[in-house]
């Protein structure tokens, strides 16, 4: 029988703010961005009518590795056939790797912007199976324009359709180095997705014993996407002085439990 929402966090509680212990995971895949890009692991996402989509481009102008890093810029659009004022970068894994429990962590390095929002998340790989919200959406990681904070949270049919974002509380936020790499994680488990910041635990949601549906659609295959989004309803205005705009992602790691 499954914890109740009580025993779950009070569990919580006395596990802290510790990481993973040693030697409790193993490596399984990772990027580090050495070389070229990785055409078997990632594609350029296309433009689509998501707001988070609407500026995508795979414009040259908006990927690049430097030093070890992957990087993926917004810039001005300079194209009058375009109706986009700007264009982002992103890569995602749609189609060509899942992650299904186990441990993701990305390392990267968000420049600020008024208007930026990168953003780093997981989608569900049989998407068409599970369209959204039903399938479940994980943000690891969004940062607006210049914030010393990140937002880290968990959208479904029960959380959106629904309205029961608050029971459980379905996001959180999580200080930065602002200026400087970060490292963002998810935990994937059939019972819980436990977030994490530099190694801290900062945030985490648990199945629960509800009568409501779709509480807890995690536990299946997603896909990562990672990219430098620009504007939009919940970000605000784009500063075009402050533009172009880059995140740096130094690597990606996915580790599954000994």
């Amino acid at each position: 029988m499954r914890r109740s929402l009580f025993a779950w966090l009070a569990a919580a509680a006395l596990a802290g703010c510790a990481g993973p212990a040693a030697g409790e995971w193993e490596l399984v895949w990772e990027d580090d961005f050495e070389g070229c890009v990785d055409t078997a692991s990632w594609s350029k996402i296309p433009r689509w009518h998501p707001e988070w989509a609407q500026k995508m481009s795979d414009d040259g102008r908006c990927y690049g590795l430097r030093d070890g890093n992957l990087i993926l810029r917004a810039i001005a659009n300079d194209d009058p056939a375009d109706s986009a004022a700007y264009l982002t970068g992103g890569l995602y894994t749609k189609g060509k790797r899942a992650f299904h429990g186990g441990r993701l962590e990305v390392r990267a390095r968000l420049h600020g912007a008024r208007g930026a929002w990168p953003a780093i998340w997981l989608k569900p790989f049989e998407e068409e199976r599970f369209p959204w919200p039903t399938g479940g959406e994980i943000d690891i990681m969004e940062r607006l324009n210049h914030d010393t904070i990140v937002y880290q949270t968990v959208h479904s049919h029960y959380t959106h359709t629904l309205g029961m974002g608050d029971v459980p509380p379905h996001g959180a936020t999580a200080p930065i180095r602002p200026d400087d790499y970060n490292v963002y994680g998810v935990e994937l488990g059939p019972d819980s997705l436990v977030f994490s910041v530099n190694g801290r635990r900062s945030f985490a949601y648990p199945r629960i014993e509800t009568d409501r549906e779709g509480q807890y659609p995690f536990d299946k295959p997603y896909y990562l996407l990672v990219d430098m989004q620009l504007g939009g309803t919940w970000v605000g205005e784009i500063d075009p002085a402050e533009v172009p705009v880059e995140m740096e992602v130094d690597w990606v790691r996915y580790y599954r439990r000994k």
